[in-house]
């Protein structure tokens, strides 16, 4: 137990020192960007200097550098993301009240490619056909090579544009609450389609090396079937890795909300973001890279930990480590 609790404790460590790093660097790449976030807020209009000295001092913005790095560090750590300079509410708010668009595109992106990526890779592996395995192997080459913004305007050009079967943009008719399923399927689709493919190539090259273990030719030396030797006995084996690139993929997923909800006018914290980067809103744009960056650190150390677990060798290391522990401590 204690090996565990060490691994955890390691884990979490390293992942608050990289979330600080994250948090310095966009912080001072904001301070050098050039513009005038004052100005942004209030537009073309012509303002006085004691008027935007009067707007500097509310949003802290003439205290030095380093100071404000430290107030808005310590006021990440308590949960306080700060205040829009374009709305003047809290950012955290305005970042919740979208999250929940982002995740519903997210999260049925995420479970799609998962499940095709394992399908396809393992039939890419088992098939006798070449021209199968080609084609399957080919066509995930492809689509990873293919930008998310672009395929989401072909997906709109053709199914929207010239076939008029989906909507263009939003997430359900004017007027309307809520999200509607019609509005979900071109950007689910774009989000997901570089992934199936990534975890694909991942699933065929990683149930390749599963057939080649003892244990399947032991298996087959038993009579079993070839379906039964496939998805009950190579499976399992060839889904560890798959563990950790569905960690990371959850990540690339979120990264990529960005540009995909930019594409189709989705509400989420994709567009929440570029629109404020457009105004020089940094409280905004920092708020949302930190939100993006705490769920994906979260992701990584639950997938971990979750391999940890499901990983026979990791499992055996650790179970020697407690009882060499045990030992010493009654031996003590």
């Amino acid at each position: 137990m204690r090996a565990l609790v060490g691994r955890i404790a390691r884990l979490i460590v390293s992942s608050v020192l990289l979330f600080i790093a994250v948090i310095t660097v966009l912080f001072l790449l904001l301070e050098l960007a050039p513009g005038n976030p004052i100005q942004s807020l209030v537009g073309d209009v012509p303002i006085s200097p004691a008027f935007e000295a009067q707007i500097t001092a509310a949003f802290g913005l003439d205290k030095p550098l380093w100071e404000r790095y430290f107030i808005y560090l310590g006021n990440v750590f308590t949960g306080n993301l700060g205040y829009s300079f374009g709305t003047n509410e809290p950012v955290l708010e305005l970042i919740l009240g979208r999250a929940g668009n982002t995740l519903a595109l997210a999260v049925p992106s995420f479970l799609i490619s998962t499940t095709l990526g394992i399908i396809l890779g393992s039939i890419a592996a088992r098939t006798r056909r070449r021209w199968l395995d080609g084609g399957i192997s080919g066509a995930a080459v492809a689509l990873f090579s293919v930008p998310n913004f672009w395929l989401g305007m072909m997906l709109i050009m053709i199914f929207s544009l010239t076939l008029g079967w989906l909507p263009t943009q939003g997430k359900a008719p004017y007027g309307q609450e809520g999200i509607a399923l019609q509005y979900m399927v071109l950007p689910i689709i774009t989000m997901a389609t570089s992934e199936v493919a990534y975890k694909t190539r991942i699933m065929r090259a990683s149930m390749i090396e599963s057939l080649s273990q003892d244990f399947i030719d032991t298996a087959r030396s038993k009579g079993l079937t070839p379906r039964r030797v496939l998805w009950r006995h190579a499976l399992p084996n060839a889904l560890l890795p798959m563990v950790t690139i569905s960690g990371y993929s959850l990540g690339f997923i979120l990264a990529g909300s960005v540009l995909v909800e930019r594409v189709f006018g989705w509400p989420g914290m994709g567009l929440l973001f570029i629109d404020a980067i457009g105004r020089q809103d940094n409280q905004v744009v920092l708020g949302v890279v930190i939100v993006l960056t705490v769920t994906i650190i979260i992701v990584n150390i639950l997938t971990d930990i979750v391999y940890g677990i499901v990983d026979p060798r990791l499992r055996s290391q650790l179970t020697r480590k407690i009882s060499s522990t045990r030992k010493v401590e009654v031996a003590s």
